[in-house]
């Protein structure tokens, strides 16, 4: 079925570099050097993705209390959406006063990234009005991921 693709049969085109399924030894070599290309790329992948998290709770271990003091210092500016202001205030509050010293580095990075990236969003009037629904979910989500903390909403 393939064959037509690479070698149409019009005029004297002879047919003896074809095995038995009409794939020539080329063609299938190719497909196996993909193959491997493919299952190469995604093992590594999956290396770098299994790294830089182990190095990213490392690293937050060992700096958690600097991290903190660059995290709560815009603790007092709003993004201007009334639902991201609210689940800010209180994944700050949880986080500040319920989950362990050694896990809150990476929530306080969490907290920090949405503060940024929702200020941007709240500046451009084309974006302005998904920002709602976004800090809505990330509420929900959040507060299924912190209950085990005993944070309230």
């Amino acid at each position: 079925m393939i064959s037509p693709l690479f070698y149409p049969r019009t005029g004297n085109v002879q047919m003896r570099f074809l095995n038995s399924e009409g794939v020539t030894s080329m063609l299938r070599n190719a497909l196996l050097a993909s193959c491997v290309l493919f299952v190469l790329i995604l093992i590594g992948c999956s290396k770098t993705e299994t790294g830089n998290s182990n190095t990213a709770t490392a690293n937050s271990n060992k700096g958690a209390t600097t991290a903190a003091k660059s995290t709560t210092a815009p603790a007092g500016e709003k993004i201007g959406i009334a639902e991201c202001d609210d689940f800010i205030a209180k994944y700050e509050a949880c986080v500040s006063g319920k989950v362990p010293e050694a896990a809150r580095a990476s929530y306080q990075t969490a907290l920090k990234q949405w503060r940024e990236s929702w200020k941007k969003l709240a500046e451009n009037p084309q974006t302005k009005g998904t920002l709602a629904a976004a800090c809505k979910q990330a509420r929900e989500q959040q507060e299924t991921a912190l209950k085990s903390y005993g944070c309230t909403w």
